[in-house]
């Protein structure tokens, strides 16, 4: 069956409703953290094929990061907080107490992943808080992992890794805007949920 015949306009707009509470709560908790003022814009959500995720975000060879984490029990999913490389490190960057160039680029990297593992997660848990906040399930989740590599290679391997888990993923699109920051930062929320769980969500939100 496909998505069209089997999720309605109803079931979209309480899909929409988790991304825009999702959205809410990731902008208070990155600002918490970041000691200034965060804003998201209003976030586009769409739920898609998983192998079709990579042409809905942009180029194949875009150099992206990825933060994924999972969680299991009342709804199983994986989360993946996608963004630009470059835009990666500057978020990074806003929580790094050291200036790096002095050291080695091995070492760089090593603490801006933390930094944006860290982040990363933050952004997720806001969006599972948004599930908790609406279902009241408790949502334990895994260690995040941080992957980088053009935006092609992580869809392809989020595919095989996922699409026996999942036919399907939900996208949430917003952009990042910092306080005294001059790039918007944009980013991508991807949700792939496992096989069951996105009717299971539904039915708890009394749409299904």
């Amino acid at each position: 069956m496909d998505q069209d015949s089997k999720f309605t306009s109803i079931h979209m707009d309480a899909i929409r409703e988790v991304g825009n509470i999702g959205t809410g709560n990731a902008a208070t908790a990155l600002s918490k953290l970041l000691g200034r003022m965060v804003d998201m814009d209003v976030p586009v959500a769409e739920l898609v094929p998983i192998y079709d995720v990579a042409a809905h975000y942009g180029p194949p060879d875009t150099p992206v990061c990825a933060v994924l984490i999972r969680t299991e029990e009342k709804f199983s999913c994986s989360l993946i907080f996608m963004i630009e490389e470059h835009r990666a490190d500057l978020l990074a960057n806003l929580i790094i107490p050291m200036d790096l160039s002095g050291m080695d680029e091995e070492t760089q990297l090593e603490i801006r992943n933390s930094a944006l593992s860290e982040q990363g997660n933050i952004i997720l848990g806001a969006f599972l808080n948004a599930l908790s906040m609406i279902t009241g399930w408790v949502l334990p989740t895994t260690t995040p992992a941080v992957a980088r590599d053009m935006l092609g290679s992580i869809m392809d391997l989020v595919a095989s890794m996922f699409g026996v888990l999942g036919d399907s993923a939900m996208l949430v699109k917003t952009s990042l805007h910092i306080k005294d920051l001059d790039e918007d930062l944009g980013g991508t929320v991807i949700m792939i949920p496992d096989p069951g769980s996105l009717e299971t969500l539904l039915s708890k939100l009394g749409v299904l």
